[in-house]
């Protein structure tokens, strides 16, 4: 099938696949015209390859076990694991910082509309008004 076609039986743009392809996650066979044809086991290598890009995985982590969890069960693929370990203590120290972005935001808001409260009583005074 040519690369058009992939692109919509994956749901996947043509630019997307021609950078799996240059990343060396897919590899089409070229015709003498230069066109690019894919087997229809391309189908599932780029099903595959969305799955562990919404796992948040990158293009380069894919590829050090893309090969062999076509070929096998994941259970049976000893790069994946540690891919998913550190991906697992990536994003919970994501997680941390952004709690803690929440929480400096929070008292900043405090902060304000504790002065902004403080203000208004201020004038208030000044006013004649309690």
């Amino acid at each position: 099938m040519k690369i058009g076609e992939l692109a919509r039986q994956t749901g996947v743009s043509v630019r997307s696949l021609r950078y799996y392809e240059s990343q060396g996650l897919i590899a089409p066979v070229r015709q003498a015209n230069g066109y690019r044809e894919y087997s229809p086991l391309a189908i599932e290598t780029v099903e595959s390859i969305k799955l562990y890009l919404n796992l948040g995985l990158s293009t380069e982590e894919i590829a050090g076990f893309l090969n062999c969890v076509l070929k096998n069960k994941e259970s049976f693929c000893a790069e994946v694991m540690p891919v998913y370990q550190s991906k697992l203590e990536e994003i919970e120290k994501q997680i941390l910082q952004l709690n803690q972005i929440k929480l400096n935001l929070e008292q900043r808001i405090s902060s304000i509309l504790e002065e902004q409260h403080d203000q208004d009583i201020l004038i208030d005074k000044e006013h004649g008004r309690e």
